[in-house]
């Protein structure tokens, strides 16, 4: 069995060749990579949800230069401390994009001994085709998170890292007791970027940590300087932001303009179990 479900009739997917079949024969094919697409179409809300091939491709290129390296560490060592103890723990990555923190998580998993499940989800299949190329043995697909493909009470452990928060879809596939480890950029995280290209830059919110159905048990801050040299990866570092989808044409002019970059990034790591 995969442990997905199938998004027509809710009946376990089992392998079929290369293909996903429940017992009422509704089919889903893998793509070459591993990867299965299990978002419907009334699911879409565009053409091509989520993002496209050159967004996945930039953001994948710039992970890979290990500019947020010690986020991956720190994430991956508290879900490592969080599955302490538990034995073949299921994992959900929701929002895995293409599966750099993915890869980390089932590193750290693997290293604790707890011989891990790992599911992983994006709503885009750009991204899910990238983290199965990425994570040989972590069953991939494109999914929303807002309707997961899983049964209820059938993960450990929940990861999101920068993706939408579907907190009643993560309460219902986590186990009694199960862990729910959420990322989100800190309030000065990439300060300097937003002073270059905005005539008046704004500092991220941050709210209280308190979530519905949850108890908040831990939090670790990341906080380090880059330095980006070139002006390849400071135009990837902002598609990667939520800025990007908002930026007009000063914006752009002044992005292209800069050549190198020093600016702050700040994360912060939220632990929580479900009540």
């Amino acid at each position: 069995m995969t442990g997905w479900l199938c998004p027509l009739c809710g009946g376990m997917l089992r392998p079929n060749g290369n293909s996903l079949c429940c017992e009422n024969r509704h089919t889903f094919d893998r793509g070459k990579s591993g990867y299965v697409n299990l978002l419907l179409v009334n699911e879409k809300r565009s053409k091509i949800p989520g993002d496209n091939k050159l967004m996945v491709n930039a953001r994948r290129e710039f992970l890979d230069k290990g500019y947020y390296a010690p986020l991956a560490e720190e994430f991956s060592k508290e879900a490592a401390e969080a599955m302490a103890g538990v034995p073949g723990p299921a994992v959900l990555d929701a929002g895995c994009g293409e599966g750099y923190y993915t890869a980390y998580l089932k590193a750290a998993l693997e290293k604790a001994g707890g011989l891990p499940q790992i599911f992983a989800v994006d709503i885009s299949k750009f991204a899910a085709d990238k983290c199965a190329r990425r994570c040989k043995g972590v069953e991939c697909a494109a999914a929303s998170v807002f309707r997961l493909p899983m049964a209820d009470a059938s993960c450990d452990l929940v990861t999101c890292l920068f993706a939408p928060y579907a907190g009643e879809e993560y309460r219902r596939v986590l186990k009694p007791d199960g862990v729910f480890i959420m990322v989100i950029p800190g309030e000065n995280h990439l300060w300097e970027l937003k002073e270059a290209i905005y005539d008046q830059p704004y500092r991220n919110e941050v709210k209280g940590y308190e979530l519905e159905g949850f108890d908040f048990l831990n939090k670790r801050a990341v906080d380090r300087r880059i330095l980006l040299d070139n002006p390849a990866d400071i135009r990837s570092l902002f598609q990667m932001t939520p800025y990007y989808y908002k930026s007009g044409v000063d914006t752009d002019a002044r992005l292209e303009a800069l050549e190198r970059l020093e600016t702050q990034v700040s994360f912060e790591i939220l632990t929580y179990r479900k009540k």
